[in-house]
């Protein structure tokens, strides 16, 4: 196996929408880095059958429906 040719593998925390976190191993970042999750399992549509809504942070999304209204009837 070649020297040197693979990323830093280290311990992360990874913090959830509801507020819970966990260690984890990762190349993100750097040893100790907080990964902060906008979607995880507890808030995608996808997991929870559609009952949850998206949080628009930054107004990322209110800026991407109006950049787009009107652009598909």
């Amino acid at each position: 196996m070649k020297k040197e040719i693979h990323p830093d593998y280290h311990m992360i925390t990874v913090a959830m929408t509801d507020g819970t976190s966990f260690q984890t191993r990762s190349t993100f970042g750097e040893e100790g880095a907080t990964l902060t999750l906008d979607i995880d399992p507890t808030t995608h549509p996808a997991w929870t059958k559609g009952s949850q809504t998206l949080v628009d942070r930054a107004g990322r999304v209110s800026r991407f429906n109006k950049k787009f209204d009107g652009f598909i009837s």
